[in-house]
């Protein structure tokens, strides 16, 4: 199947290489010159794991190409992918803009008849006014779908390629069987392909990041009442994920969450609600719980140093990036808690495997940035752990222990036993943890 995939971000990218390894012919199309160029070059815009393998694979093989230019790979498409970005406007709701652009460009383009699939994440009612768009510049026979992603960074290509499910939202029978074949290599052994009209399929993305993220909000919150009272969350969390019905998943206390999904997709459901005259009490909590938690772990910090200016102090942070296996900064605890620190007058010292080049672009110098995570920690007087990195998980406490100025931990993810640095004369610091 020949197809069009616009916008070579995280989800057009991971689209095209994976439809691309099946067989299909793919250009991946964008505005932006010096990324399709990298693209060419074999230089990955964004880092996540094998991704770049994959790529290069599909482009030596000849099915994978990239291009500046909607009138090269629109012409002759069956499918057209939809993947560009939907950022959040003013208010929270999603802006459009970028999508209806790229269908109205789309459109002019399509020869015969065509799927145009919407795969960014869009509000309720996206799918009609994409059909709009085409409307308005095209005579040509088409089709419209929404067919969210639901792609967890850091593990993009596993869940694309044996997906848990895949969401065709049409009201078109020609267009769910186009979609059907373009799937069905990656469900032989379990059909897992939900068909259903458009506006749900639209919802069924928005209400799946909004419940996920409730989950971390509502661990969260009780991870701060533990504190409160004495119990250990970690204890709390293992007792209710044992329960059939609760599971084990997305309990994980920790520094709130990010990314360019969760907060911007709750904030988007949340005006749709509104809008609707239907608001989403539990969602506005969720939102608020998790703004209070990307500050609590600056805060601890804070207290722990006398509780107002840390002149002359400088804090170590471990993981920059939104969550491991990604260098997504987006909306990352990370940048909250340094914007505090740095407004207390800390001088921070930071390490992230991948996501250097992208808090560079975010915060220029205002940071200290090293190569190694010994070496951001040596001279601190406290080390905070912000993502959980597999390298960070078993430190050489010991050595750490003579690097730093001051023993103290500040365990944002609870990925360290308290105990055991606690006897190796750190002072250690959780969330929701005596």
């Amino acid at each position: 199947m020949r197809i069009a995939v616009i916008g070579t971000g995280y989800v057009g990218l991971v689209a095209g290489a994976g439809f691309s390894d099946f067989g299909n012919d793919v250009i991946c199309v964008d505005l932006d010159e010096a990324r399709v160029a990298g693209l060419k070059r074999g230089v990955m815009p964004i880092y996540e794991p094998g991704l770049e393998g994959l790529v290069k694979r599909n482009v030596e093989e000849g099915r994978l190409s990239f291009s500046t230019k909607i009138a090269e790979a629109v012409p002759g498409a069956q499918v057209v992918i939809l993947a560009v970005g939907t950022p959040s406007a003013h208010d929270g709701s999603a802006d459009l803009s970028q999508v209806i652009a790229a269908a109205e460009a789309v459109g002019r383009h399509i020869t015969d008849y065509t799927v145009v699939v919407t795969k960014s994440t869009v509000p309720v009612g996206t799918a009609a006014k994409v059909s709009a768009a085409l409307a308005g510049v095209t005579k040509l026979p088409y089709a419209v779908a929404s067919n969210p992603e639901f792609l967890k960074e850091g593990d993009a290509l596993n869940d694309f390629m044996k997906p848990d499910r895949i969401i065709i939202g049409t009201d078109n029978d020609r267009a769910r069987d186009v979609l059907r074949n373009l799937y069905a290599p990656f469900v032989r052994t379990n059909d897992r392909i939900v068909c259903m009209d458009p506006k749900s399929a639209e919802l069924t993305k928005y209400a799946s990041n909004a419940y996920l993220a409730t989950r971390i909000s509502f661990i969260n919150d009780v991870a701060n009442l533990c504190e409160r009272v004495g119990a250990d969350v970690e204890m709390v969390r293992r007792g209710m994920g044992m329960d059939s019905r609760i599971g084990p998943k997305f309990l994980f206390p920790g520094i709130g969450y990010g990314g360019s999904c969760f907060p911007k997709d709750v904030k988007a459901v949340m005006v749709t609600a509104r809008d609707a005259g239907h608001p989403l009490e539990i969602l506005e909590s969720v939102h608020r719980v998790n703004e209070r938690q990307k500050r609590l772990l600056a805060e601890k910090i804070i207290k722990h140093f006398g509780g107002g200016s840390l002149a002359g102090k400088t804090i170590a942070l471990w993981g920059l990036a939104f969550k491991p296996g990604t260098d997504d900064i987006r909306e990352a605890p990370s940048l909250s808690i340094i914007e505090r620190l740095l407004e207390a007058g800390a001088v921070i010292h930071g390490h992230d495997p991948v996501a250097h080049e992208a808090i560079t672009r975010q915060l220029g110098g205002r940071i200290k940035l090293f190569e190694h995570n010994y070496e951001a920690a040596t001279g601190a007087d406290g080390l905070a752990l912000l993502t959980e990195w597999h390298q960070f998980r078993r430190p050489n406490f010991a050595r750490l222990k003579e690097l730093m100025k001051e023993p103290v931990l500040f365990d944002g993810r609870n990925t360290w036993e308290p105990t055991e640095v606690r006897e190796l004369g750190f002072k250690y610091y959780g969330i929701g943890r005596g």
